[in-house]
């Protein structure tokens, strides 16, 4: 299972029971989008190969609202 915490900065991750954290600068160069403008499905699929992606992607600008 992979858990995603977002915050203004970035993405605190647990991916297969490791932590980590994404930079916000990392995401956006990695996506080509400005951080706000990401969903959290492209963000999962920066972290795992095949992602369960569950639901309607969600933009950060909306989960941090």
């Amino acid at each position: 299972m992979t858990t995603l915490a977002f915050d203004d900065d970035g993405v605190d991750v647990v991916y297969e029971g490791t932590e980590f954290r994404l930079d916000r600068d990392l995401i956006e160069e990695a996506i080509e989008k400005p951080y706000h403008d990401v969903t959290d499905h492209e963000v999962l699929k920066i972290v795992a190969e095949q992602p369960n992606l569950q639901g309607e992607p969600r933009r950060v600008g909306d989960i941090l609202d």
